[in-house]
């Protein structure tokens, strides 16, 4: 069998064997083993020396296995790679061996990408790269978000419905031309020429228009009229304010 010193252990029994190529190896200590699978320590040490041992009938298990001594030579933990992890857990319950498959996958999971130590110039280029590429990412996120934020920020300001008059307002677009993307986005559209505007149906199903009955009088003269008109809810106004930001940048 293999002794090494040279590993390093964490605090939850898992060791990382020395970087070759710029790989870091997850080792599965014994001791970790025990505690995932809830048995004692001596007998999963003494199973993986009856495993070994039939292992190393068609040759030695170089590479896939440390073992850590006292300063009288007893064994306090043996390390295993995941192959012998898993040749370890067939002769175990299927309980047992989902625990240690499950803290496989969270060490194969852990950071990968910090792992990456490069070894050469073009590794570190590459690596560099991979970096920048990721930030280009996570900025075009951010740019992503800065509609939906700023139409929350407007949206904090509004009480109830509004008309699309001041719905405009509050985006920061002239009332014409507020209507004349509503119309053509298919928010709103007017029977004829000269009808009132209207809310199309999927508008109104989601919530972002409605229907209100208002009074208008356009001079103290003029007789009052209860007309229907389209108004722009607050879940309205924050998709108008993603969308249009978004169709301007």
């Amino acid at each position: 069998m293999n002794t090494i010193s040279t590993a390093s252990n964490n605090s939850l029994g898992v060791t990382r064997l020395p970087i070759h190529g710029g790989v870091s190896r997850h080792m599965m200590s014994s001791s970790e083993i025990a505690s995932l699978t809830e048995k004692a320590h001596k007998h999963v040490i003494r199973d993986i020396r009856e495993m070994v041992a039939d292992l190393e009938k068609d040759g030695p298990v170089l590479g896939h296995l440390t073992e850590d001594k006292d300063s009288r030579g007893y064994t306090v933990n043996f390390h295993l790679d995941r192959e012998l992890t898993d040749t370890l857990l067939t002769g175990y319950s299927a309980r047992m061996r989902r625990a240690v498959i499950r803290r496989w996958h969270e060490l194969e999971g852990q950071g990968a990408d910090a792992e990456r130590v490069p070894t050469t110039f073009l590794e570190a280029m590459r690596l560099a790269t991979d970096q920048v590429e990721q930030n280009q990412k996570l900025k075009l996120v951010i740019l992503q978000q800065i509609p939906k934020i700023e139409a929350l920020n407007r949206l904090a300001s509004t009480r109830g419905s509004l008309c699309i008059t001041d719905a405009a307002k509050h985006l920061g677009v002239s009332p014409l031309e507020m209507f004349a993307w509503m119309s053509k986005n298919r928010w709103i559209y007017r029977r004829t020429s000269h009808a009132p505007w209207s809310a199309f149906q999927p508008r109104l199903s989601r919530g972002q228009l409605e229907h209100k009955l208002v009074k208008i009088n356009k001079s103290e003269a003029d007789e009052l009229k209860v007309v229907e008109q389209v108004m722009v809810t607050r879940l309205g106004l924050v998709a108008l304010a993603e969308q249009i930001s978004g169709a301007s940048s």
